[in-house]
Order: C-alpha cells, then sequence, then structure tokens
C-alpha cells in the first residue's frame, strides 16, 4: 500500500484539517511549505472565494495543496467543476458523500479523499474511487461522529484497501506513532495547527486554546444529530440547557449559524463557537507551521528508531 508522503508528494505524511473559518490560503501554503499537505476550507463559501484562495495559495507555495469542500454546501456543485479546472493536487470532503463528483475530480488527476466516521461510510467510499480514506474520531473538534479514534482506526484499516489517514486527538509525536501502530498510514492535524504563526484566527481564540485543560471541550449538537466539539463557554452552556429542554432543531441551526465566524474572527469567544478537539491541552505556545511539523515527526521518529522505548 502507497505511502501518503508518496501518494501526496509531500515530505512528510501530515494533512492539515479542513477548518472552516480557519484554514485559508495563508496556513494551507505555510503547512506545505513545511513539508505536510495543507488544506483550503471551502466552508460555506461560492466557488469565486474559493478560486481566490487557490490562487493566493498559489503565490505563496509551489508545493502540493488540497481543498475541503463540506457537501452540505449549496454552492458545491460550482465548487467541484472550478475545482476541475484549477486542478488542485487533493480534495477532502465531509458532510456527506462525494461519489458523484469522483469521476470528474480523478479525471482530471485530482486526489480524492473524505473524512468518514464509520466503517461503512469507509468501505462504500474506497469501493467509488477513493484515494485514501481520512478516518476521524470524535476526539476532534468540530463536527464528529461517535467512534473514537482508537476504535475507529484499526477497523477501517482493516476493512479497507486504500491507505487510513488517522485523525482526531493528534497534536505531537506520540500520537503520529500510535495512529501507525493502530494501522494509519498517515495523519490529519488540526487543533495543533491553530497554534501556527500562520493561522490567523482571533487572538482570543488562540489565547482559550493554549489556557484550555483536558476536560474543557464539550460537544453541543447531540439531540439534533449535528454533533460538534468545541471548547465551554457561555454559548456552549446556554445551547446545552436548549438541548435538555428539547430545542427544535430548526431553532438550534438558526441559533448557531454564525457563531464560528464570532469567534474565528470577531475574538467573541464566550458568544461563539470555540471548535476544538480534547487534544486543546497539549497545545501551549505559537510556532510557525513547519516547525510544528518537523517537531511532531522528529518525536515519532524517536519512539519508532526505540530512543523512547515503548514497555
Amino acid at each position: 500500500m502507497e505511502d501518503i508522503s508518496k501518494l501526496f508528494g509531500v515530505r512528510y505524511p501530515i494533512l492539515q484539517g479542513g477548518m472552516a473559518w480557519i484554514a485559508d490560503y495563508r496556513l494551507a501554503a505555510a503547512v506545505s511549505n513545511g513539508g505536510g499537505l495543507g488544506l483550503i476550507a471551502a466552508g460555506n463559501a461560492d466557488a469565486d472565494f474559493v478560486r481566490t484562495q487557490i490562487e493566493k495559495a498559489r503565490e505563496r507555495t509551489d508545493k502540493p495543496f488540497g481543498v475541503n469542500v463540506m457537501l452540505m454546501n449549496p454552492h458545491t456543485e460550482e465548487i467541484m467543476r472550478m475545482l476541475v479546472r484549477e486542478k488542485v493536487a487533493l480534495v477532502t470532503t465531509g458532510a456527506g458523500n462525494p461519489g458523484k463528483y469522483m469521476d470528474a475530480l480523478k479525471g482530471a488527476g485530482i486526489l480524492v479523499c473524505p473524512v468518514v466516521a464509520s466503517v461503512a461510510l469507509a468501505v462504500r467510499l474506497a469501493r467509488s474511487g477513493a484515494d485514501a480514506i481520512i478516518a476521524e474520531g470524535t476526539e476532534a473538534g468540530g463536527h464528529i461522529g461517535e467512534l473514537t479514534t482508537m476504535a475507529l482506526i484499526p477497523q477501517v484499516a482493516d476493512a479497507v484497501d486504500v491507505p487510513v489517514i488517522a485523525a482526531g486527538g493528534i497534536a505531537d509525536g506520540r500520537g503520529v506513532a500510535a495512529a501507525y501502530m493502530l494501522g494509519a498510514r498517515g495523519v490529519q492535524v488540526g487543533t495543533a495547527f491553530l497554534a501556527a504563526e500562520e493561522c490567523h484566527i482571533s487572538r482570543a481564540y488562540k489565547e482559550m486554546i493554549f489556557r484550555a485543560k483536558d476536560t474543557d471541550s464539550t460537544v453541543t449538537g447531540r439531540s439534533t444529530g449535528h454533533p460538534v466539539r468545541v471548547l465551554k463557554n457561555k454559548m456552549s452552556k446556554e445551547i446545552l440547557a436548549l438541548e435538555r429542554q428539547g430545542i427544535d432543531p430548526d431553532e438550534f441551526e438558526s441559533r448557531m449559524a454564525g457563531t464560528l465566524r464570532m469567534a474565528v474572527v470577531d475574538g467573541d469567544v464566550s458568544g461563539g463557537s470555540v471548535m476544538s478537539g480534547q487534544i486543546a491541552g497539549l497545545v501551549r505556545r505559537e510556532r510557525p507551521a513547519g516547525e510544528i511539523i518537523e517537531t511532531m515527526f522528529a518525536e515519532a521518529k524517536e519512539i519508532y528508531d526505540g530512543k523512547k522505548k515503548l514497555f
């Protein structure tokens, strides 16, 4: 099975998470220049916005990078047509099945790597032509499934014949080494890159990540079928209280609309949605994206070389 580094044409087998409102051209280019594969998040934007992001990323790097497309985006059709024309290196997808776009993307030489939270979806998408599967555990920030990374990765790795990329709860070399032990061929990292100097989120958002402890995340939206992991704040407490009272799903979505932007752009970390993985307690200081990657893989190599005893 081909290694992710060779498949993506990068130095390190690491993919940056496609975090809406966060993963812009600056972070994507920095991660790619640092030896990983950066991602631009389409979020709910239209094709013109995403194309501009691609153009700006290409001004900053000659390395491969990709685009994350949330399939619930009303502009998905338009975005996919644009990505085929632009021939980006890779497309990752979430919130649905990208099967209907697979032939067009792969025909343009674009790698397709869907994010999944279950074995069943992984198998279906591998059969439909996915080049790799990103299996994301519930430890991750943002929209999540129910299975933990520890449980999900080996089951997906056993079920598909394409490389598996582990995501959720990975922020250092120990997490990378563990992912490989579980059967992954690479990793996707989101929360750790919030600490990158090139990650242009609000200072308040960054500082909240740096202060976070192991128990500081919670999950909103379980009652509506759209669970999202965030750091605890006034907003999450109010939403969870409404969920206990049986809030209508439409009202829930209305209340949540725009809350991520509030935190990322406006710096409102009380009323906004501060999406973060459970691993935030390991993220303590700001560094260049390239340094985050190099440190992570140097530590993983030490573990594999036996310099850190496993038992």
